[in-house]
């Protein structure tokens, strides 16, 4: 049984997370189990800045309590203001970028990707052979290279426009941190907060994952928003108190 398992959010929560969360080995019940019962009634951020990261630079920023929305709502059921507009804004009416937690202070906003086993999300339409750019050519392009509020390329250093003839573009490999950092800039903008992208993976799985990261942090263009991304490993966050 899930601590806090009657809250509200759980009667707003999309079916896959539930059936994800009654999954004891799923990331969702990881990140469930692990914040809920330390973040009553949110989470300290200076408690998050004195664990070591296994990536990161160090940050001096003033404390603020930081309420989290799991998958989009807090623990009451309400969703994130703004959080729908700038998805509609960025994904369009496609599938829509997931974000495992959100944490909003008075100044700062974190989203966190939240992996257990899995490695950093990749492109299902290239993995298909069914890129808009590569494989359709002629077709309808891709809205990440096209519609201004999701360029890629407005954030990140891709190069050109993929071509057929490319093999393996950045936006494939990075495909779902890509998504998750326009989401950010975009909310952020719109809560007037300051944006985080933080990891959070296991010790042993961070080995796995490093060479992606690292690649996805080398292109980030803007030095304001590279500065705040961050890896922590569960074990550390174990560690804060409930």
């Amino acid at each position: 049984m899930l601590a806090g398992s009657a809250e509200p959010v759980f009667r707003v929560l999309p079916q896959r997370i539930l059936d994800d969360l009654r999954s004891p080995n799923s990331e969702s019940s990881l990140l469930w189990s692990l914040v809920y019962p330390r973040a009553q009634p949110n989470l300290s951020l200076r408690s998050l800045l004195e664990l070591r990261p296994m990536w990161g630079s160090h940050l001096e920023l003033e404390d603020e309590g930081l309420r989290p929305y799991y998958w989009g709502y807090d623990v009451d059921g309400k969703r994130l203001e703004g959080l729908d507009a700038v998805l509609e804004a960025v994904d369009g009416s496609g599938q829509q970028t997931e974000v495992d937690l959100f944490l909003l202070g008075k100044r700062q906003l974190i989203l966190v990707e939240a992996k257990r086993s899995g490695g950093l999300g990749r492109c299902g339409r290239y993995l298909s052979a069914r890129c808009p750019e590569i494989h359709l050519a002629g077709q309808a392009g891709c809205r990440y290279w096209e519609v201004p509020e999701a360029l890629f390329s407005g954030s990140l250093a891709f190069g050109s426009r993929p071509t057929p003839e490319l093999d393996s573009p950045p936006c494939n490999r990075h495909y779902q941190l890509a998504r998750i950092l326009k989401v950010g800039e975009a909310l952020a903008a719109r809560l007037n907060r300051q944006l985080h992208l933080w990891l959070w993976v296991p010790r042993e799985r961070w080995q796995a994952v490093e060479r992606g990261w690292l690649d996805f942090t080398d292109r980030v263009i803007e030095d304001r928003i590279w500065r705040h991304l961050r890896v922590l490993d569960w074990e550390a966050i174990r560690e804060l108190s409930t």
